[in-house]
This record gives C-alpha cells, structure tokens and sequence, in this order.
C-alpha cells in the first residue's frame, strides 16, 4: 500500500452572498485532516465569511475526516460564523447518518443551495 499526501485537493471559491465554498477532493483521513483544518482556519480569519464544504468530489472519508469536519463546524460556531456541508454522494449520506451527524449538519443537496441557506442566515 501507498498513501500519498496528495490524495486531498482543496479549493476555495468565494461566493457572491458571502460563504467560501471549500471543495474536497480526494480522501479525507488522517494524512490529509491537517490540510483541511488549515483551510477552515484560513477562511474563518476572513470577516465573517462562513465555509461551505463542497463534498461532490469526496472519495473517501474515515472516522479521523469526520472528526476534522466536526470540529470545522465548531470551530466556526466558537468564530460567531457557519459551516455547512454540501452536495454529498448517497455513500456520503448514508455515513453522516449512520453516525448521526444528519443531526448536526443540515445536508445540503448542492453547493448552491448551501450558499443560499448561509447567505440568508
């Protein structure tokens, strides 16, 4: 086995209502939690804008991702800001579900929805 440190690709992309869309792609674990952590420090440093994670091009995500996307949430609550998840694959749903976390996100059908309910917000 190979794990390559590449294997997460984030891109920010501000919208015109305010929220920074955050699209993932690759695999969110482990090795690649920090740089998302990194990404939602970045963004909640900007005035007030809220983070919309954009998870269409998510492959993978392990219990160690899901916790680097919990605290994301946190830490943007803590930052009098919002943090929203976004266009999730059905494997995607079924996993926020299964691990309850469709209690804490509300799940976003697209980014564009997302970015609606936060810039309403």
């Amino acid at each position: 086995m190979n794990e390559t440190e590449g294997a997460l690709v984030i891109s920010a992309h501000p919208s015109r209502s305010g929220p920074v869309v955050l699209r993932l792609a690759g695999e969110l674990d482990h090795y690649t939690g920090p740089r998302l952590r990194q990404a939602v420090e970045d963004v909640l440093r900007g005035a007030g804008a809220g983070v919309v994670a954009d998870l269409s091009a998510l492959e993978y995500c392990d219990s160690t991702g899901m916790t680097v996307i919990i605290t994301a949430y946190h830490r943007a609550q803590a930052a009098g800001s919002s943090f929203s998840v976004a266009a999730l694959s059905p494997a995607m749903v079924q996993l926020f579900r299964v691990a309850g976390l469709d209690q804490l996100f509300t799940l976003h059908p697209s980014v564009e929805e997302a970015v609606d309910a936060l810039g309403a917000g």
